[in-house]
């Protein structure tokens, strides 16, 4: 079915601005006139009585007289511009009133109103129009306030429609199956009649699940623009304001703006922002938040078939949502996208390189391979900033090192090269990575050392960079086990090095890091001993919202996963123990070459721990 391109239209756009500009317009005039009146009145010449004028006259020491109606403009002899001026009486001409040397030149001006008329009218006419100015701008001011007071209920959903560089399907790589799923909303908008013949109701709404950086938004530009419909795109935090039942309107407006442009889409961003579940107790009844949930659910069961609207949502917290948003007849479909498996990184690398003039030595396959867990936004993170490396180095094309730097900095942050560590501080920061590296080498089921550095990297003082050979979708108990133990490889290192009391603070983080995943596997995963098989629910929510919510196990059952967190960061600690105390010779090895180098790569790291030994008591 042949469509003609979306056109918006902007109603009254041009006149509105000329109206806008009309006093802006008029003050220039005015403003205009008052210069051109003051610059036709002769304010520099010296008013004189007339009876001088006359006696000076008679005597010879005029040499010219400029007559323009009463008024007299006087030269001296020996000079070429009038320097005087004087007003004769009315009714009679100056040789009627004294003037007797006919030596004298006299020159009369036809008098048209002259400096004289322009004054006259500038002082009737000035006040009046500077008055209806200020008048006419006070009205638009107002009129102004009132546009706004009646428009504060409008939606603010932003039209797109008839640009020039549609988004479509093959702009985006990888999601093919997210694609496939989203072409059938494409079809529901281009060709209606196909599905209604046969009884078939096109879906309300499709609810676009995924991480940050995944794509949602342009997979939502981009059936608008596979389907050439018009997009009302707007977050759902533009729907809420102070004011109660601001939101609602706004809700109501959007649904009748589609439905005029019907078929179109309408594209909610962030709906968690308004779609959260209702009967928390926070705000009440008339909770603004949601009373404006409350119209979108309305809203979209009102939508008549036929209209052809189709509502795209995008969230990342699914889990918050109210079950009425996703029940059938509302959002009818829900469309989850993954972050991007290795294939579909390398597609989505080519895609920002593509631009960029790359140098024969850059391995995008490697990058794809070594970016496990990255989104789309980080992808082109990454090209961006290779891109910026090579421009810093006035390079004209990107190499491999400033791929690879670039990788690193956004993985795991930029160096600072700047922060003077002294020898102490060296030593124990090496002997602290290298506690990482050596428990999580040893370990079986711990990922491979890519990178081991004492640089400042980020936040942190050094950096241990583990990345796994490929893609995983599932992590056994045995391989937590063995990730908590590399964890706590640099706290159990400066402590069987330097003595339980001279453990500092460098290891902070890894604790933290290693009592979440210890919890989680308790809570989330049911991983625990005594409490194997078992997942309690814990609320994400805000803090009032987790405060008012009754807990989901007692107390009795908290103490025993606090021991079951304990019990596993303590099993750690041993493991990790046992392997440093085992390698102790490698630990020393690579502390040497941590304190020469600086930075060791994963080649050298594995050339240094060749030979180091898994102790019986840890497997």
């Amino acid at each position: 079915m042949d469509k003609k391109p979306f056109k918006p239209k902007v109603p009254g756009g041009d006149k509105k601005k000329n109206l806008k500009n009309v006093g802006f317009i008029a003050l220039i005039i005015l403003i205009g006139m008052v210069i051109f009146a003051a610059i036709g009145q002769p304010d520099d010449l010296q008013e004189v009585p007339y009876s001088e004028v006359i006696a000076k006259s008679n005597s010879g020491e005029i040499s010219k007289i400029e007559i323009s109606g009463n008024d007299l403009e006087i030269t001296k002899k020996g000079e070429d511009q009038p320097s005087q001026k004087s007003q004769k009486e009315p009714g009679s001409s100056i040789y009627e009133q004294g003037l007797e040397n006919r030596d004298t030149e006299v020159i009369v001006k036809n008098d048209n109103g002259g400096s004289s008329f322009w004054l006259n009218l500038a002082s009737g006419v000035i006040p009046v129009l500077l008055i209806g100015g200020f008048l006419f701008y006070m009205l638009r001011s107002a009129q102004g306030q009132g546009n706004q007071a009646m428009s504060f209920g409008k939606s603010k959903a932003r039209l797109y429609g008839n640009e020039k560089d549609k988004v479509s399907f093959k702009d985006i790589a990888g999601s093919d199956e997210v694609k496939s799923d989203l072409q059938e909303v494409v079809e529901f908008l281009k060709f209606p009649k196909k599905f209604e013949s046969i009884g078939a109701k096109i879906p309300k709404g499709v609810l676009l699940i995924g991480p940050p950086g995944t794509g949602k938004t342009m997979l939502a530009r981009a059936v608008a623009g596979e389907a050439n419909a018009p997009f009302f795109s707007i977050s759902g935090s533009e729907f809420v304001e102070m004011f109660v039942g601001v939101g609602a309107s706004r809700v109501r407006d959007l649904f009748a703006k589609a439905k005029k442009n019907a078929p179109c889409i309408i594209f909610i961003d962030e709906i968690d922002a308004v779609g959260r579940k209702r009967g928390s107790g926070m705000g009440g009844g008339h909770d603004e938040r949601e009373q404006t949930l409350n119209q979108i659910l309305v809203e979209m069961d009102g939508f008549e078939q036929g209209t052809n609207v189709i509502v795209l949502a995008a969230t990342n917290r699914a889990d918050v949502l109210d079950s009425a948003l996703q029940r059938p007849g509302r959002f009818d479909r829900k469309v989850n996208i993954s972050l991007p498996d290795r294939k579909d990184r390398e597609a989505i690398l080519k895609i920002h390189f593509e631009k960029k003039p790359l140098a024969k030595n850059v391995d995008l396959d490697a990058l794809a391979a070594k970016s496990a867990g990255s989104s789309g936004a980080d992808l082109a993170n990454i090209a961006n900033e290779a891109a910026i490396v090579a421009a810093r180095h006035n390079r004209k094309e990107i190499h491999q090192d400033d791929v690879t730097s670039a990788f690193e900095k956004v993985a795991i942050g930029p160096e600072r090269k700047g922060k003077i560590m002294s020898e102490k501080e060296k030593e124990l920061t090496a002997y602290h990575e290298a506690g990482h590296a050596i428990v999580g080498h040893v370990l079986p089921e711990s990922d491979m050392v890519h990178k081991v550095t004492i640089i400042p990297r980020g936040g942190t003082g050094g950096v241990t960079w583990f990345l796994p050979p490929e893609d995983r979708s599932y992590h056994s108990i045995s391989e937590y086990k063995d990730i908590l133990g590399r964890m706590l490889g640099g706290r159990i290192a400066e402590e069987v090095v330097f003595g339980r009391d001279n453990v500092t603070n460098g290891a902070g983080d890894d604790l933290r890091k290693a009592a979440e995943l210890a919890r989680d596997m308790v809570i989330n995963q049911g991983m625990g001993k005594k409490l194997k098989d078992q997942v309690f629910h814990v609320d994400e929510g805000m803090m009032m919202e987790r405060m008012v919510h009754e807990k989901q196990y007692s107390d009795e059952t908290a103490k025993i996963i606090d021991d079951e967190v304990e019990n596993l960061i303590t099993e750690a600690a041993h493991r990790a123990r046992e392997v440093i105390k085992a390698n102790r010779t490698k630990l020393n090895e690579l502390k040497d070459r941590l304190i020469q180098k600086e930075t060791v790569e994963a080649d050298e790291v594995l050339e240094v721990l060749k030979g180091s030994v898994l102790p019986k008591s840890v497997v």
